[in-house]
This record gives C-alpha cells, sequence and structure tokens, in this order.
C-alpha cells in the first residue's frame, strides 16, 4: 500500500466516479482502476461496488475511508510540523462557515491571520452546518462556525459558543404586518413561508417550534443560503424567520419579533488536533471571540 493508492481510493469515494476520480488526480482511469485494484488485492477486500451509472463505498471502503484520510492527513502534516519547530507556520488553513454568521467578522480574521503567515494556503467553503462539522470531525476542515438549536450536541470537536439569539419574522416591504410590535408563530403560519431545506440545522429550528406550538405552517421555498432567502422575502413571495444580528442587516427588509420565537446557538468548532496553521488561527481567534461568552470555555462534547 502506497500514498498514491490512498489518495486514489480517497478521491474515488468523494467522487463517486472512477472517471472523476481520475481526472482529480490528473491521471488516466486505467491507471487509476489498476492502482484501486492492486489496493483491494492487498487488504483482500472490496472497497466500492461498481454499477454502470455509480460506485459506492462497501462496509469495507467506509472503514478503510476513515483511516485512510487520518494516515494522508498525518502525511500531511509532517512538513507542517517540521517548519513549526523551526518557527515557521505552513500548510493549509481550511474552515467552513453557515452564511448566516455575524457573531464575528470571519473575513477579517481571515485577513489577518494571511497578514501575520502568508506561507499558509487559506480555503474558505460556505455550507450548512450539518456539513461542516461532519467536515471537522472527519479531519476534512480545521474550523467550522455553525448554528445549531439549543438542544443539539456537539461530540467529537472542540467548541466555543459564540452567541445565541432569537430568530425574528423577516417581512417584504409592503406587507401589512411592517411596524407591528411584535408577531406570534400562529401568525405567521398563514402565509407562505422560505426556510432553510428540510432535515438541515437551521431548519430544524423552526421545525421544532412550531411543532411545540403545534402549529402547521407552509414551507413554500426551501433554500440553502440566506441571499436567496432574502430575495424571496424582498420579491414578496414569502415570509422567512432569520436571526437578529441578520435581521438588521437585510438591506432594508422590515423585520418584527416574535413572541414565541425559536432560538439558535452559534459556534466554533475545531478539532482536538489542530494543525501548526489551525493552532495559529485558533490563537489569532480567541482575541476575536465575543466577551460575553467568556465563560464558555472551549471544550469537547
Amino acid at each position: 500500500m502506497n500514498l498514491r493508492q490512498i489518495e486514489y481510493a480517497i478521491a474515488v469515494a468523494e467522487e463517486g466516479s472512477f472517471t472523476r476520480a481520475a481526472h482529480r488526480c490528473h491521471t488516466v482511469q486505467s491507471a487509476l482502476s489498476h492502482q484501486i485494484a492492486r489496493l483491494e488485492e492487498e487488504l483482500d477486500a472490496r472497497l466500492f461496488e461498481r454499477t454502470s451509472r455509480s460506485v459506492r463505498l462497501t462496509r469495507a471502503g467506509e472503514a478503510f475511508l476513515a483511516a485512510a484520510r487520518r494516515a494522508l492527513d498525518a502525511t500531511g502534516r509532517i512538513a507542517a510540523e517540521v517548519a513549526a519547530a523551526q518557527g515557521e507556520i505552513r500548510g493549509t488553513l481550511s474552515v467552513g462557515t453557515i452564511s448566516t454568521l455575524t457573531a464575528i467578522d470571519l473575513v477579517d480574521v481571515l485577513a489577518k491571520f494571511h497578514a501575520r503567515h502568508p506561507q499558509v494556503d487559506i480555503r474558505l467553503n460556505v455550507g450548512m452546518s450539518e456539513a461542516l462539522l461532519d467536515n471537522v470531525r472527519e479531519g476534512r476542515a480545521d474550523f467550522g462556525f455553525i448554528g445549531l438549536w439549543p438542544s443539539a450536541r456537539l461530540p467529537a470537536v472542540q467548541s466555543r459558543l459564540l452567541a445565541e439569539e432569537k430568530l425574528m419574522a423577516l417581512l417584504p416591504p409592503r406587507h401589512p404586518h411592517v411596524g407591528r410590535r411584535s408577531i406570534a408563530l400562529a401568525e405567521l403560519a398563514r402565509f407562505p413561508l422560505v426556510d432553510f431545506y428540510a432535515g438541515s440545522s437551521a431548519r430544524r429550528q423552526t421545525d421544532e417550534a412550531f411543532g411545540a406550538a403545534r402549529i402547521e405552517r407552509r414551507v413554500n421555498f426551501e433554500v440553502d443560503h440566506i441571499d436567496l432567502l432574502r430575495q424571496i422575502v424582498r420579491k414578496g413571495l414569502a415570509l422567512g424567520l432569520v436571526p437578529s444580528s441578520l435581521a438588521a442587516q437585510a438591506g432594508g427588509l422590515p423585520s418584527v419579533p416574535i413572541t414565541d420565537a425559536p432560538r439558535r446557538r452559534v459556534y466554533a468548532i475545531w478539532s482536538s488536533t489542530p494543525s501548526p496553521a489551525a493552532a495559529a488561527f485558533l490563537a489569532l481567534l480567541e482575541s476575536h471571540f465575543p466577551s460575553h461568552t467568556d465563560t464558555d470555555h472551549a471544550r469537547t462534547r
């Protein structure tokens, strides 16, 4: 078994295709397939189920993938660890964030980090909380900034609570409820709503709130980004529920407090074994954590 075979197998698993994996690894498909076959022969296990339309991991393949990622990560960190021992921070810093993050100015923090450590390759992606949490747990990302409902747990990561805030109703400019001091969930349920897609943490916050109140609602529009939610509300297609910090930055859209509002908690999360680059980023990030969460120390859940 060699690193090239491990890289090829990880690429096939993540791409779900030998063709795409070969393109990603800058090799021809026949060479990649040959190396995967040799790897399976050496392990005496079939890692992938191949059909004419898809490639899926077997149970053995799932076990291999988790161990392979750890091995590849450890190998990739060797040079970074040696450089850190000599006072240089190198390597890659991978950060994921929800689109609704307002607890800190992440771009500003990343810019300051780049100024201090220009040899670090910074990567940033925006996604949903579940995927970002999985990326940190499985070592595909160093940091994540996520939003969860209050009862959610954060196993196998270090975390810091950044903010807890209520959700507010975001209204079209000419909606009849503009100017009201408050609105109840039951009143919101009378109108079409826009929300994040079913099963996501952002959606679960509102689902649980309406469910606890035994109120049925219509989610006519499901989105995965706050900008699209704003556009739908602005055009009068639906009402939205957004964190109070975002309601103040909604581009002039009116908002109204909800009397029985759901809440969300915003966390920074990271691995318990950070790379030198991640450790340096955490040191910088500490100075940007909101002061009101000083008693919520980083911890492993």
